[in-house]
């Protein structure tokens, strides 16, 4: 149960940051507005306003949180900053941009601790906490959750209080602790009735509810949800009926009631599109859609697969895009398309090995945040050890030779101590620098990584000659079928890694792997003259380790891959795009006539275009095979490099 409906309570794990929309609080405002002179009143009232629409129209909450923040300015109303900081953060959040999220956050706690506000500054931590759940780093998600709670209890904030529980119990969820998760929504949702907090009350619900579906106690699961989604429809909070039909759906599929699961998927699908959750509304499809699989009704599976598939694209939902990927690859297989369902498995483990690589950069960018926090007080510990030495002298001066001697003695003492000091942070830093690095070009190319570390982004370049290679096994799903999985891996894991050996003596550079397939390049991103015979002598040693890999496994009886490689030479753009994904890759049509090249090549055989033909004529013997009609490229020149082998 904990995979779904952990989809299903993000859509609500930020709620207690913004009020249901009452539309008679709006237009009470909306009308006081009209009149509002430029005053703190005036920015108080766009902040309700941001607040009120959040969660139903993020865009006007969004409209009214910058309204809020540049009248804050104007009129120096450092509360007012806050408040906006605040809210925009919480939009943010809402729409997955957690980075700008915590920087919006640590502008509201720098404003909170400079007025001394401390709900202010509870709220803050609060916040932060969220973000770091969000990306997966509870330490320090409950850290900041117990900072807040500490600050609330001090301050009998007791709304705040509450909300800081319902949190510190999130974690313990996550990390399967259920019985401190559910001691601190016990807590929470005692404080939010005696305070008559009812969304917080449905809320507290909610999470009792998917902590009881985990033990797979679904009675009162669904005793727990319902309580949720009657106190939501007597508020009129949309965005949390709609999370309760998803609950309630969820736990009467896990029971096989499949006529109700629908019922309740379809309900929530219907208010996500009025309030335009598009998050929400690709987590419906993604559920109905996995029903209807449930169901062998295959048609209505894809029909809402696809569309799921779609609008997470759009959002840039990388983990909903990776559990479309895989009810795809379910109904694939449900209906023997293997051959698809493997495509659709190679997409789910691309994707997710991207996922993987982005949190595996945000860990580098923290690294590298590290040391530099780590030199400056390195830094800072120089300056003081100058002070003090100061200090001392002037002692020494004031209080005559005897007393400068004892004095000489205890600046000793400090100077050898504060030495030692300055040696170890050395140490942690040089050691912090080896492992970012390490971790940095392990992702990327030294060049890239550096002008990544050095200006925070790397521009796109483009290579008027390098050569490219592709390479894939021949047959691969076929032969795949007579591996089970974990031999399969292996086998995989150990050419590849021998591929990466050997590209290597010969400065190639490894672009990706997608599936069987690896991609690699010769002559960026540092340019070279000599990339087609480099990149022509890696492929014949590596189809050479094949020839010899398959006959050690055929001597032992086992089944063994053939490789084919296809390489081409012409331009190409290099360079790392988009914010969400840190991977440098090539495009341009070189790429695809070297992947026309791997297509058109044979078992054992290394095929290579005209274009690079004409550059390691002088040092191969390459024999023309004619013009090849290539998919999508017409006819083109090929030939066969005789390996020697």
């Amino acid at each position: 149960m904990k995979k779904i409906l952990a989809l299903i309570v993000m859509l609500f794990s930020f709620q207690h940051l913004s009020f249901s929309q009452d539309q008679h609080l709006v237009d009470s405002l909306q009308t006081i507005l009209k009149t509002a002179k430029q005053d703190t009143n005036k920015a108080n009232i766009l902040n309700q306003l941001s607040q009120a629409y959040m969660g139903n129209n993020p865009d006007k909450a969004m409209d009214y949180a910058k309204q809020t923040l540049a009248l804050s300015e104007k009129i120096s109303y450092k509360k007012g900053m806050d408040n906006a900081y605040n809210s925009m953060g919480s939009i943010n959040n809402e729409k997955g941009d957690y980075l700008p999220a915590l920087e919006l956050f640590k502008k509201s706690l720098k404003i909170g601790e400079e007025i001394g506000d401390k709900q202010g500054i509870s709220d803050s931590y609060n916040n932060i906490g969220i973000i770091y759940k969000n990306q997966g780093n509870y330490p320090e998600a409950l850290k900041y959750y117990f900072a807040a709670l500490k600050i609330r209890e001090e301050i009998g904030y007791k709304k705040g209080i509450s909300n800081s529980y319902n949190n510190i119990g999130m974690i313990y969820d996550k990390q399967g602790n259920y019985p401190e998760a559910l001691k601190n929504y016990f807590a929470s949702l005692k404080i939010k009735e005696e305070i008559g907090d009812k969304k917080g009350i449905a809320t507290s619900y909610t999470h009792i509810g998917i902590i009881y579906g985990e033990q797979s106690n679904y009675p009162e699961a669904l005793k727990n949800f319902f309580a949720a989604l009657k106190i939501r429809e007597e508020i009129g909070n949309k965005d949390g009926i709609a999370n309760s039909y998803g609950n309630i759906g969820t736990v009467y599929a896990l029971q096989g009631n499949y006529p109700e699961a629908l019922k309740k998927f379809f309900a929530g699908l219907k208010i996500t599109e009025e309030i335009g959750h598009k998050s929400g509304i690709a987590y419906s499809y993604v559920n109905i859609g996995s029903i209807f699989i449930k169901q062998k009704k295959y048609n209505d599976a894809s029909q809402y697969l696809d569309k799921a598939l779609s609008l997470s694209k759009e959002i840039g939902s990388l983990e909903n895009i990776i559990n479309c990927y895989e009810g795809l690859a379910t109904l694939d297989s449900a209906q023997g398309n293997f051959k698809r369902a493997f495509e659709h498995h190679k997409m789910f483990m691309i994707t997710r090995d991207s996922m993987f690589n982005m949190e595996k950069t945000k860990k580098i960018m923290q690294i590298e945040v590290d040391k530099k926090e780590a030199l400056a007080k390195v830094e800072q510990e120089k300056k003081d050890l100058i002070s003090e030495k100061k200090l001392l002298i002037q002692k020494w001066v004031r209080n005559g030779f005897v007393g400068g001697f004892a004095v000489v003695l205890i600046f000793a003492w400090v100077f050898f101590r504060q030495r030692n000091k300055i040696s170890k942070g050395k140490k942690i830093i040089e050691a912090e620098k080896e492992r970012s690095e390490e971790l940095l070009l392990n992702i990327l190319p030294s060049l890239v990584a550096e002008e990544l570390k050095q200006t925070g982004h790397c521009q796109a370049k483009t290579f008027s000659m390098v050569t490219v290679m592709f390479m894939d096994f021949k047959d691969f799903t076929s032969v795949s079928e007579k591996f089970s999985a974990e031999l399969l891996v292996d086998e995989i894991n150990f050419c590849f890694s021998t591929f990466d050996e050997i590209i290597q003596k010969y400065k190639v550079e490894k672009i990706k792997t997608v599936g069987d397939a690896y991609i690699c390049a010769s002559g960026l991103p540092v340019l070279n003259f000599t990339h087609a015979l480099e990149i022509v002598n890696a492929a014949i040693e590596i189809q050479n380790f094949m020839l010899v890999h398959k006959k050690e496994k055929e001597g032992k009886g086992e089944i063994a891959f053939e490789m084919r490689i296809g390489i081409h030479t012409g331009p190409v753009v290099a360079g790392i795009v988009g914010v969400k994904k840190f991977q440098y890759d090539i495009w341009g049509d070189t790429v695809n006539l070297a992947a026309r090249m791997e297509q058109n090549s044979e078992a054992g055989k290394i095929n290579i275009s005209g274009s690079t033909q004409k550059l390691v004529k002088d040092k191969f013997n390459c024999t023309f095979r004619g013009k090849i009609e290539a998919k999508n490229k017409g006819e083109v020149e090929m030939y066969f490099v005789e390996t020697n082998s």
